[in-house]
């Protein structure tokens, strides 16, 4: 059955010193095993990384 969580990858892959990616802010764990967890996890790895964008985004317009 395929996926229907889309990657949230945007082809900006540029890691930070805690390896997370500044494009779509997943850490390098997640994107190394999106392709083999459930939707549901995928869900839970989108959402975590959306907060890491709101926190990076909070970090440097201050």
């Amino acid at each position: 059955m395929e996926s229907v969580v889309e990657s949230p990858c945007v082809r900006n892959c540029c890691l930070n010193e805690e390896d997370i990616c500044l494009g779509c802010f997943r850490s390098l764990a997640e994107i190394t095993r999106w392709g083999a967890v459930s939707d549901q996890i995928k869900l839970e790895i989108v959402q975590k990384a959306g907060q890491r964008r709101i926190d990076y985004q909070k970090k440097w317009q201050q």
